[in-house]
């Protein structure tokens, strides 16, 4: 009879490009790039045991292969909407390492990812609020906006961030919830920073929605394409220039109804 993966010591194969799948689907909704999530998966499916792996990944989907000898196994898997979690992020590669490392088994290894993802540290929602302010208030002296703009801007920017997360919570649609918080930012600083007298009010507006401005997904869509991945970083590409069209959206709905326009 001839012997089965488990009489030589291996996990399932099922199991082992499932776990390896559910460490891209995290990585890729923490802000990875194509690339770092291909080594990671790589890292975990070796490290649980198999020879070989070919990860292909995709916008919305993740689609692996798997094989140890003569045996090989495809599956798929679904992504959910892309955000910024570095903290998740770094402690996924940690998690990786030491599977590789360790040579853990899958339930081990699940365990250990089941953990991790319940005790990843989030900051309160009020505490990265204030932050956002701060540095919205800081971007716009850079900018260029008077001491009287500051102000404005570091309140309409927190209240913005708020608003912003629980529309999150709630599965707004992005590009919905983008021009909701850019028309609700700008509107507010206008008005705070037309009452506390500033002379840059055009831009203390501008300066007060650069929360929204995506960052991260502008540098992966950069680094995916110089890295032979064009179809998927051409998709965030794409991404991320409707978002900046939604941003301007709620900024001009703003500016119309201020006079601000230009």
């Amino acid at each position: 009879m001839a012997e089965t993966l488990e009489t030589r010591g291996h996990d399932p194969l099922e199991e082992i490009a499932m776990l390896a799948l559910e460490f891209g689907r995290l990585l890729m909704e923490a802000g990875a790039s194509a690339r770092h999530v291909d080594e990671i998966a790589f890292q975990v499916a070796t490290g649980l045991g198999a020879d070989r792996m070919d990860l292909r990944v995709g916008y919305a989907s993740l689609a692996i292969t798997i094989g140890i000898g003569a045996d090989g196994i495809s599956r798929m898997r679904k992504v959910g909407p892309l955000g910024v979690n570095q903290s998740l992020y770094r402690a996924l590669g940690d998690a990786a390492a030491r599977i590789e490392r360790e040579r853990l088994t899958v339930a081990e290894a699940r365990s250990e990812l089941e953990n991790l993802v319940r005790t990843s540290a989030h900051h309160p929602d009020w505490v990265v609020a204030l932050a956002v302010g701060v540095a919205c208030g800081a971007f716009g002296r850079l900018l260029g906006v008077d001491w009287g703009g500051v102000g404005p801007i570091f309140a309409a920017a927190a209240i913005g961030q708020m608003v912003r997360r629980r529309l999150a919570l709630h599965g707004v649609n992005a590009f919905i919830s983008t021009t909701v918080v850019a028309f609700l930012a700008s509107t507010l600083c206008g008005l705070g920073a037309r009452w506390a007298g500033s002379q840059t009010v055009a831009t203390d507006m501008t300066a007060a929605v650069l929360l929204l401005v995506p960052g991260v997904p502008a540098l992966n869509a950069q680094s995916d394409i110089l890295e032979g991945r064009p179809t998927l970083g051409s998709a965030r590409a794409v991404w991320v220039a409707f978002m900046l069209v939604f941003i301007t959206a709620g900024m001009r709905l703003a500016q119309g109804l201020l006079g601000d326009g230009h």
